[in-house]
């Protein structure tokens, strides 16, 4: 597929991304694509925080898939560097190409480059065939995970 781009993604994008984060089951009860303002200003503090890469793959033209990656540097693990993979989304017009694969390919390399001894990334319980996309490219679930609305 080498007429993909992967690239940062721009304000111009946001549009295309909040549709991509919205178009599923748990997306439409917490994504509101009609109003861009919030998301808009998030991507601006994104934009300006050098640990934060909020990148599209563009074909065609066309938004067609995004991921953010994270780098949090810490004090476990011997002072390591991790990443966090979060809002991978694939268009639904490409969903089974391999695009997938290749967004987190791009993360995990990117991590590599980045000195990262450790990628991870959540996925919600309800999202199975997401799990099992993660455990085909070596992901492994080894953590329960919480979370608390404020």
């Amino acid at each position: 597929m080498s007429d993909l781009e992967i690239r940062p993604a721009t304000a111009e994008d946001i549009e295309a991304i909040v549709a991509m984060l919205a178009d599923d089951p748990l997306g439409a009860q917490r994504e509101s694509p009609d109003d861009l303002a919030p998301y808009l200003a998030a991507f601006e503090l994104l934009e300006s925080d050098p640990h934060q890469h909020v990148v599209v793959a563009v074909r065609e033209d066309k938004v067609v898939g995004t991921l953010q990656l994270t780098i949090i540097p810490g004090l476990s693990r011997r002072g390591a560097t991790r990443s966090i993979i979060e809002g991978v989304r694939i268009h639904g017009d490409e969903r089974g190409s391999g695009l997938g694969t290749q967004l987190i390919e791009w993360a995990v390399e990117e991590s590599e480059r980045r000195d990262c001894r450790l990628v991870q990334l959540t996925s919600d319980a309800t999202r199975t065939d997401a799990h099992r996309f993660y455990e085909r490219l070596g992901f492994e679930a080894s953590h329960v995970g919480f979370k608390k609305n404020l």
